[in-house]
């Protein structure tokens, strides 16, 4: 797999973590990956205001979700 520079710079900031704080990261970026439900992602500097959005309605499902299993 080839991968962007992008992707290089990512993989090397992981690396260079303490190991706990590297699997928060990866969780992270796993949660994200699942939010994103197999579409592409944009990488961009910036964020639209459908971005923003898009990101703040998923938080919201999300942490309603999560409120309606704790109960």
């Amino acid at each position: 797999m080839v991968l962007t520079a992008q992707e290089e710079s990512l993989i090397s900031v992981v690396r260079a973590l303490p190991p706990e704080e590297a699997g928060k990261v990866l969780d992270w970026a796993r949660q994200l990956a699942d939010l994103a439900g197999g579409r592409a992602v944009q990488w961009s500097d910036t964020w639209t205001d459908e971005d923003l959005a898009e990101a703040t309605a998923a938080a919201v499902w999300r942490f309603e979700d999560q409120e309606r299993e704790d109960r």
